[in-house]
């Protein structure tokens, strides 16, 4: 995950920038960079590799300047080079970027048109040449920063820095967080509060959609519609603590609203943003080709994220896949093909049930991968090939980020074996990477609901019993729905697919029974609106999540109702999975149970 820190300070910063990434560490990068403002104009410094190559070339290369910004880079568009290293320049202006520009290739197209010239290969490079020209056409800076922001499209943090504005830096979120530090004459941003704990415990973060302007001595926030609005100032504890929860709550919280960022950087792994397309890996030990069936084995909320990939690879790939909880598939004794891949997901990698689950299927001579989110795990090393998830560390219990980046990672993967199985064609992978491109951006709409989302679950917090249906690739967010429910709130849940409600859960529903029914509209979503139809006849309380047409068509059968945004069906997984993960949240709230560490459960799971 991208991190970024700005300081406008009283004394050289360069070096107080360095400091400050290395709290950032822990979000995972492959470059890093600083600028700052000079006499000369803006100065930069980049190194690829770890922040110990840039603290050398600064050592080496010392830079002036009381102003500065600075970057770790996990790279989505251009490989890992210096020159696409970050901060970014162009004309007067420098910018540092975290997260993805959805319409960058037609931007860049219609600068290079007006005749900008690129240097990089970063989508990044297209915000600083929109906002140089903006400011060759004669707007001031903060002029160009609203016009600029009002033509990005995707999910991304910003802080930007004048050539010759030593008093100004104008920073910007919308999804990524973003947060402003307070000292005395001194103004910082940075990626988290544990960036600028070194320097202040004063933080005020910016909320989706706003823009700030700081000065050494004062900051002036605007909304997205540029109207200035005031955001809370408070005291932040980061210091003593390895991972802060900001502004949240609870660190599930936190967790839940980190997908959009997490999801970008696993899709940074393993999309071609500039192509469209999945990278193939250079050695992939297995050929797709030549399989004749896949195993996925987990355990809870990653068996969902298998049984999701199970409805991924069959449809795309052709590639029959079976799906096992490793408690049982352990046992079973399971006969498997000879030309068989076995996938196991973990979130820690040291998944007592999945490891031994692994090491029955080496034993079977399967081909084996690992969706894990820590490369080092042991499931990691005993596996032939790993496609890692880049989550960053998950402290609350039940799973919200690694979840959909498992997801993530698995929906590459599908794509991946249809593309080399030859049953997509190159424009139908280009779609489904489209989509998955898009799905942070969706996120991050989701994420504006929650406020709504809490109101709904209120409601939900008085039940004794919850029902989740859904069909097709949205039966397992159903199953993961009712089990977060489960985990945090203690409230008795059950996930079902639509089509077996008439074979024995319809007989649970009564008027005190809440039915969460996600429905987006898609193949199937005439077949689940008649499910729900079964639950309106009895009584039922229906929670409608589906998209606006499902809404101007059923909104008024529902008890409460959720808007998903519209998107391709492949990716509804990912986007219905966080109302879900919200549901949950903000039942357990109001309850009063402890979010985060829920009794009788623990991360990881170790001992069988």
């Amino acid at each position: 995950m991208c991190g970024i820190v700005g300081i406008l300070g009283k004394e050289p910063v360069a070096d107080n920038i360095v400091e400050a990434l290395r709290r950032l560490e822990y979000r995972g990068y492959d470059s890093a960079g600083v600028a700052t403002l000079t006499s000369h104009g803006i100065e930069r410094r980049r190194a690829v590799g770890k922040l110990k190559n840039l603290a050398s070339l600064l050592a080496r290369e010392p830079l002036e300047g009381t102003s500065g910004i600075g970057h770790t880079r996990w790279a989505t568009h251009g490989g890992v080079t210096e020159t696409n290293a970050h901060p970014h320049t162009v004309g007067d202006v420098v910018v540092v970027h975290n997260g993805i520009i959805e319409n960058f290739r037609a931007l860049k197209d219609e600068l290079i048109a007006d005749g900008a010239v690129f240097t990089t290969q970063t989508d990044t490079e297209v915000v600083a040449q929109l906002l140089s020209r903006e400011m060759k056409r004669g707007r001031a800076p903060r002029e160009a920063v609203k016009a600029v922001l009002s033509r990005l499209h995707g999910a991304f943090a910003l802080a930007i820095l004048f050539k010759g504005e030593n008093d100004l830096m104008i920073a910007a979120r919308n999804g990524p967080p973003l947060a402003i530090g307070h000292g005395n004459g001194e103004m910082f941003v940075g990626s988290d509060a544990i960036a600028l704990s070194p320097f202040t415990n004063r933080i005020t973060y910016l909320e989706d959609g706003d823009w700030a302007v700081l000065t050494h001595h004062s900051v002036e926030i605007h909304d997205a519609d540029g109207k200035p609005v005031k955001r809370p100032m408070s005291f932040s504890q980061a210091s003593t603590m390895l991972v802060d929860k900001g502004n949240h709550r609870h660190f599930m919280a936190k967790e839940i609203e980190e997908q959009p960022e997490v999801i970008g950087h696993t899709l940074a792994e393993y999309v071609d943003f500039a192509e469209g397309t999945v990278r193939v890996p250079e050695k992939l030990p297995f050929d797709f080709a030549a399989l004749d069936r896949i195993t996925i084995t987990a355990c809870g909320t990653a068996s969902y994220a298998g049984l999701t990939a199970k409805y991924w690879f069959e449809r795309i790939a052709r590639l029959p896949t079976e799906v096992d909880i490793a408690s049982e598939f352990r046992y079973r004794e399971a006969p498997l093909p000879k030309n068989g891949l076995a996938i196991v997901v973990s979130q820690s990698g040291e998944t007592a049930d999945t490891l031994a689950a692994l090491r029955y299927c080496k034993q079977q001579g399967q081909h084996t991968l690992a969706i894990v989110n820590v490369p080092e795990s042991t499931i990691a090393r005993e596996s032939e090939m790993v496609f890692r998830t880049y989550a960053g560390p998950e402290i609350g219990v039940a799973s919200t980020k690694a979840f959909t980046c498992q997801l993530t990672a698995l929906a590459c993967l599908a794509i991946l074996a249809g593309k080399l199985r030859g049953t997509l064609t190159l424009e139908q992978e280009r779609e489904l990477v489209s989509a998955l491109i898009m799905a942070p951006r969706q996120m991050t709409e989701i994420l504006k609901e929650e406020k709504h989302i809490a109101d709904v679950a209120r409601e939900i917090a008085n039940a004794r019993d919850v029902l989740f249906l859904g069909r097709g690739l949205n039966y397992p967010i159903a199953l993961e729905g009712a089990l977060k429910l489960k985990e945090i709130s203690y409230i008795h849940a059950e996930g079902y697919a639509a089509g077996e409600l008439k074979h024995g859960p319809i007989a649970l529903i009564d008027e005190n029974v809440p039915v969460i029914v996600i429905a987006p509209h898609d193949e199937l979503y005439d077949k689940t609106i008649s499910n729900m139809e079964e639950v309106a006849a009895r009584g039922g309380k229906i929670v409608l999540l589906t998209d606006d047409h499902g809404m101007t068509d059923n909104e008024h059968k529902a008890f409460r109702s959720i808007r998903v945004p519209k998107a391709h069906p492949f990716v509804s997984p990912l986007l219905y999975a966080v109302p879900v993960q919200l549901l949950a949240y903000h039942a357990a709230v109001f309850i009063g149970t402890d979010v985060d560490q829920p009794r009788n459960l623990a991360k990881s799971v170790t001992v069988e």
